[in-house]
């Protein structure tokens, strides 16, 4: 099961200051945009320097102070709360193209450019979050419904979760902190983007990995080939690398990305939100971060990974024994004088899938070419949905990326659009995310855009890159099929603990025969995954939920636990509970440094994995007898995804599901 990671907050104009992820548009893109006619919404930018960028950026932000001055001053009537969201719309087309751009540029330059713009960009929204003006006539506003009165509620928060509240002194060292901590989340994420780590191995080195990894990368002046820490890489190496200590490099890179300088600072994030959450009388950041979503408290957190530890703990300590059991077997040595080391884990695991199951990731490439997958993925939504997906030849970024119009199937009429970047390169975000670069109004007519960005295998995927597409593909129709009446509630502007659950959901359907059966439709020259092999996959994906789990809750207990001390040592921290697992720690990783979650959005709310995946697995039971209903798929578009956040999330799982949600699908998963 893959957890592909989202990115962090940008801070913005309320209503929805939080909000991850911006809106990609060409408002101010001087003159540089395409028409993109066959888009339902603005087209990317082209941006081919960093002048351009500056230029953007800075009539982007003379363009917001006009407007919020205007509004401050403007009479509280009937249409202000639209008018306070259509401040948001243009916050979305104004921030978003040159903040996106640093994820995914080919260009360096172009890419710290943009950065400097998002610094720019927080230190202003940072003062608007606490405008007093704004504040005082959002308390006037006249909601006309619930939906109105929900976004005045969000909103109301969001001004007061600011500092606008608060002591003259507090709020000025508020929004200092929040300034610092754009600039650290920045610094952070960018030490692992562009280290363009590579390392060097012989060809012998590389026995039992597939020559399709590695024969076509660079090599040093000694001929060994030069491998990087992508996902594409990372894996077939650890799970196939006959050479412990190939496996065992490679795993020490990926797992110790960031290094010092990313240590520093997390300690700086974690103190700063201790300092940010002391000014509003809080203890600790976990109770001022969690107070408005789904778990309310920290004590409420802590006890569900409890229950989780205590679930997993026993079929963690067995998966781990059989392991042992397996390297010991292979490598002929006592049972008792063998040691399971981290970088073991996935080689012994793919080992026993092979053994035990007959069955390995590399034997499904065949069946999910690259250039179908996407397709397939589509196509499931499509029969789920009643939506259809069209390819448009638009400028975008880079070659691999693709444009696409998401249109409802039974009247044609164009919903939203959608950009996607599946491959690995120098430079670009390294993980997989999808971005809402355009938040729906409907009273706007205002579409979404979302942005799928990835780092998967152009040589066809296996059963785990396509949980993670499918997972990915979740996001991005929460997005793109989000009808909201107002910009600041759109798609996944949900609680974050429960944004992840839409995605989470989808990741079960890649294991359904019939579902399979639809590669078929979107490649008529692709052989079906044989039955047998599909069974034995499904056998085999029950193997290592011990270890999966028991890691999960590692890092959402480190998470909360690190920010409820006002002045935490990560490593240290992270040492001392890592090493109570039963693996133990692994000296000279520093884990922490390269946990970008924490240091970002997820940031005393990494729980809401777990969290989130409570509330997909009850969501799931709808589509237990049929995965492609398409009239639980129109309910689940209807009362889920459509909705945004005008409703509270456990609202929108009650409405679908016709009850309250439970966890009883999630226990008894665990014990399978």
């Amino acid at each position: 099961m893959s957890l592909p990671l989202i990115l962090p907050p940008i801070p913005r104009l309320v209503p929805r200051l939080s909000r991850r992820f911006l809106t990609l548009a060409c408002l101010l893109a001087a003159g540089s945009c395409h028409a993109g006619a066959t888009l339902p919404g603005p087209a990317y930018p082209e941006f081919r320097s960093a002048e351009q960028i500056e230029t953007s950026c800075e009539q982007g932000l003379a363009g917001a102070r006009e407007r919020v001055k205007a509004l401050e001053d403007s009479r509280v009537d009937a249409s202000w709360l639209a008018r306070l969201d259509d401040l948001s719309a243009y916050f979305e087309d104004a921030q978003g193209p040159v903040d996106f751009a640093q994820y995914v540029l080919p260009d360096k330059a172009l890419r710290d450019a943009a950065q400097a713009c998002a610094l720019k960009w927080a230190e202003f929204t940072a003062g608007i979050a606490q405008s007093e003006k704004l504040y005082r006539s959002l308390r006037k506003a006249q909601p006309k419904d619930a939906i109105d009165k929900e976004l005045v509620r969000l909103s109301l928060a969001q001004f007061e979760d600011a500092g606008v509240t608060l002591p003259a002194a507090k709020r000025d060292r508020a929004r200092q902190i929040r300034e610092r901590l754009v600039a650290l989340e920045q610094a952070f994420q960018k030490n692992i983007r562009d280290a363009g780590t590579r390392l060097p191995f012989t060809e012998a080195e590389l026995r039992g990995v597939p020559p399709g990894v590695w024969a076509k990368a660079a090599r040093d002046e000694q001929g060994r080939v030069l491998l990087g820490l992508d996902m594409p890489t990372y894996m077939p190496l650890v799970q196939l690398a006959e050479d412990a200590s190939v496996r065992e490099r490679m795993w020490r890179a990926r797992w110790d990305q960031g290094g010092d300088a990313n240590l520093k600072l997390l300690g700086e994030v974690a103190a700063l939100r201790a300092e940010y959450a002391g000014l509003f009388g809080f203890k600790t950041y976990v109770d001022f971060n969690l107070r408005r979503r789904m778990a309310h408290d920290g004590k409420t957190a802590s006890a569900f990974l409890a229950s989780v530890g205590t679930a997993v703990q026993a079929r963690e300590r067995a998966e781990i024994d059989e392991l042992r059991a397996a390297k010991a077997q292979h490598l002929g040595t006592p049972l008792e004088a063998t040691k399971l080391n981290r970088w073991d884990t996935e080689f012994y695991s793919e080992r026993l899938r092979q053994s035990k199951y007959k069955v390995e990731q590399e034997a499904f490439r065949p069946y999910f070419p690259s250039e179908h997958a996407l397709p397939f993925v589509m196509r499931i939504v499509e029969k789920m949905m009643a939506v259809s997906f069209t390819k448009v030849e638009v400028p975008l970024w880079h070659a691999d990326a693709q444009a696409f119009v998401v249109s409802d199937k039974a009247t044609g009429q164009p919903l939203a659009q959608l950009y996607v970047d599946l491959f690995p390169r120098d430079g670009k975000y390294n993980h997989a995310a999808v971005w809402p670069l355009r938040g729906s109004a409907t009273r706007l007519q205002r579409t979404p855009t979302a942005a799928l960005v990835a780092n998967l295998d152009r040589k066809g995927m296996t059963l785990q890159e396509m949980e993670t597409l499918l997972h990915e593909f979740g996001h991005a129709v929460h997005v793109t099929l989000s009808r909201t009446r107002h910009v600041g509630q759109a798609g996944t502007s949900v609680m974050l603990d429960f944004v992840e659950a839409p995605s989470q959901m989808l990741e079960d359907w890649v294991f359904d025969a019939q579902v399979l059966k639809l590669m078929q439709e979107v490649c008529t020259s692709c052989a079906p995954v044989p039955a047998d092999l599909l069974a034995k996959a499904q056998a085999a994906r029950r193997f290592g939920k011990g270890l999966f789990f028991g890691r999960q809750q590692l890092y959402a207990s480190f998470d909360l636990a690190l920010h409820s001390d006002p002045k935490p040592d990560p490593m240290a921290l992270w040492a001392k509970m890592e090493g109570a697992t039963p693996l133990g720690h692994v000296a000279g990783v520093r884990f922490p440094a390269g946990f970008a979650h924490v240091a970002s959005s997820y940031g005393a709310g990494y729980y809401a994995y777990l969290w989130s995946l409570v509330q997909a697995m009850d969501m799931r039971t709808a589509f237990a007898a049929d995965k492609l209903s398409p009239e639980v798929g129109a309910r689940y578009r209807e009362r889920v995804l459509a909705q945004g956040s005008q409703k509270p999330a456990p609202q929108l799982v009650q409405d679908f599901l016709g009850r309250p949600s439970n966890s009883q699908a999630f226990f008894e998963d665990l014990k399978r």
